[in-house]
């Protein structure tokens, strides 16, 4: 009688390290990551200096009015900032994927591990810590830097300050809601060039297009993550025709990542190479 050898399934634990030793692996990632926070973290520190440098002192009042007004927390996390951020972290996600599938690496490790929803969820989560990690670290130190220098003219606020906390976190959020983003398009598309300018589209240029002057077009630019983490950076005053809500931010937050990490597990999964 031959003995029939099973070979034994790969635990989770074992995929999670594997992902994590090939993103660690791979040079490209780290200073990706590396170069576009110091990006984020510069534009948002040259505003506040700029704002340092051209100050004119109107006295108690006009530095009441300035941070009345949010201008500190606006310049702690800038629009311009949070489109560098989008895009390298949904890059960053997207290749981590679509890089495996260019190079046939793909087929080597379905066949090491023919169990693809395991194997693509450890690749999620390994992106999403990592993606959050960065973010954390981005937007905790583009606010910590740019009130230090505002402060130097008595406008900086403190993290404790009504609406810091949210923009920090909402602000830490976008890496890894757009890394997650940017590997679901991967896995459906599969082609670098192509992944990259849907995610463009998605993620900056479709909520931009939105318009708030009509109720439908607004309630789906509410619904879009760009448009969410703007409520807490720039928030709207009484004049907004269709106001939303931080509940239905931080929802539209939560509710993205989940459902781009299942288009990724279930999307590799049901699809052949």
């Amino acid at each position: 009688m031959t003995a029939t050898i099973t070979e034994p399934r790969a635990r989770f634990g074992d995929l999670v390290a594997a992902e994590w030793l090939k993103m660690r692996s791979l040079r490209s990632t780290g200073w990706s990551l590396l170069i576009a926070g110091l990006a984020v973290v510069g534009i948002n520190v040259g505003t506040a200096y700029d704002t340092y440098h051209y100050w004119t002192d109107e006295g108690p009042a006009g530095r009441a009015r300035y941070i009345r007004d949010g201008i500190p927390l606006q310049e702690a996390f800038t629009a311009n900032s949070s489109l560098v951020l989008v895009l390298a972290a949904g890059a960053v996600g997207a290749l981590f994927l679509v890089a495996e599938f260019r190079t046939g690496l793909i087929r080597t490790t379905f066949a090491a591990v023919p169990a693809r929803r395991p194997l693509m969820a450890a690749k999620v989560l390994v992106t999403a810590a990592v993606m959050t990690v960065f973010g954390a670290v981005v937007a905790g130190g583009s606010f910590w830097l740019t009130q230090a220098i505002l402060a130097g003219r008595g406008v900086g606020v403190p993290i404790g300050y009504p609406g810091a906390w949210s923009l920090v976190v909402a602000s830490a959020l976008l890496a890894p809601v757009s890394a997650l983003v940017g590997m679901a398009l991967g896995a459906l598309l599969r082609q670098s060039g192509t992944t990259l300018v849907a995610l463009f589209v998605l993620m900056l240029l479709l909520p931009v297009a939105l318009s708030d002057d009509r109720h439908l077009t607004a309630v789906v630019g509410h619904a879009m993550p760009y448009k969410a983490w703007l409520f807490f950076a720039e928030p709207g005053g009484p004049d907004v025709l269709y106001p939303w809500t931080s509940t239905g931010a931080w929802l539209v937050l939560a509710v993205w990542p989940v459902a781009a990490a299942a288009v990724t597990v279930f999307g590799v999964d049901r699809r052949d190479l």
